[in-house]
């Protein structure tokens, strides 16, 4: 009972810190080596693109913070939570590109993140197969999702391209990682369900 509620207590503790606008990141932000003044349009661009991709990384705490605290294997547990500390420095990164372009946050956070620790809480309950599947199939749309932002971001706005190009690179490996780990594959309706909302967020947060 106490180890269920310390849980509990720190997954409310990662909500606020999410939440505050104020994460730490573990490791330092990707940086490249030099990068010319953008024009006032591809700023905008630049912004609301990194908007979008901040608010995937709420969701992505979101999803981790519920799905670790409803694992029914350690293993498992200490998975979603490895995975939700190399996301947080994702958030940070995010985060912080946002200031440099002088860009805001989605306004909706509280309500993005609501929603994710909800479905996360889902997932977990269906059993650490299908939560483990749910990872994979997130993590495929959101490599897909970044991948479009890298063709979209303006060709000099070198220091986003690298921080998205580095978290392609991670979300494939936490997305491989849950394959291995036993994933199941989750039923094609869902999946579009899950694509179709995710459309709405993005397009939402772009501008909101």
């Amino acid at each position: 009972m106490t180890e269920s509620l310390d849980r509990f207590l720190g997954s409310m503790d990662a909500a606020l810190r999410t939440l505050s606008g104020q994460a730490r990141a573990g490791r330092p932000s990707p940086q490249a080596s030099e990068c010319a003044p953008l024009k006032p349009d591809e700023r905008a661009l630049s912004g609301a693109l990194m908007r979008v991709n901040h608010v995937g990384e709420v969701c992505a705490q979101a999803l981790y913070q519920a799905q670790a605290l409803t694992a029914r294997s350690p293993a498992l547990r200490d998975q979603m939570t490895e995975a939700a500390r190399e996301e947080l420095d994702h958030l940070a990164w995010t985060e912080q590109r946002l200031r440099e372009l002088d860009a805001r946050p989605s306004l909706l956070n509280p309500l993005w993140y609501g929603g994710a620790f909800a479905l996360g809480l889902l997932a977990g309950r269906a059993g650490d197969r299908w939560s483990l599947g749910f990872v994979v199939e997130t993590e495929r749309q959101v490599e897909e999702h970044l991948a479009g932002h890298l063709e979209r971001l303006p060709a000099d706005d070198l220091v986003s391209r690298e921080i998205v190009s580095r978290m392609k690179e991670e979300e494939a490996r936490h997305g491989r990682a849950a394959q291995e780990a036993g994933a199941a594959a989750l039923p094609a309706p869902l999946r579009w369900a899950m694509r179709g909302a995710a459309k709405v967020m993005t397009r939402t947060a772009h501008h909101i």
